[in-house]
């Protein structure tokens, strides 16, 4: 079980919104769980515009929170790559589902519509997909 601090309540919601529930963490978890990006480098390079003492904090608080693991790089000694743990891996329904609400709601969403029809009809075949490719990442 991961380290948490002392929790404000048992709340279920509560629980995952101190582990995971600021802007910064859902954003990096959705550059390794849909963008394929693993390192430092690429997660700076976001729309967002993330700090760097901002990245370099969240990646930190989502390792120990044991959803991610960095490693290595095996191409670079000098650098690492990060990467979704099984328990990350857990968040995939919830990102589909955080997509497909922003899907319903934001006209402005650049989601494909297909997309968005296949997660809210076959959204199992879409979580296994979503698995296979960050398995052979």
């Amino acid at each position: 079980m991961p380290r948490v601090k002392k929790r404000r309540s048992d709340c279920p919601i509560n629980f995952a919104l101190e582990i995971f529930g600021d802007k910064w963490s859902l954003l990096v978890i959705r550059d390794l769980m849909f963008m394929g990006k693993t390192t430092y480098g690429e997660f700076l390079k976001g729309p967002e515009g993330i700090a760097t003492n901002i990245l370099a904090n969240r990646l930190e608080k989502l390792e120990t929170a044991e959803l991610i693991v960095k490693a290595p790089d095996p191409d670079n000694g000098t650098r690492f790559v990060y990467s979704l743990t099984e328990r990350g891996k857990d968040l995939i329904p919830v990102m589909l589902e955080i997509v497909s609400w922003s899907g319903k709601h934001d006209p402005k969403t650049p989601t494909p519509k297909a997309m968005l029809k296949q997660i809210a009809t076959n959204r199992q075949a879409v979580i296994s997909e979503i698995r296979k490719k960050l398995i052979s990442t």
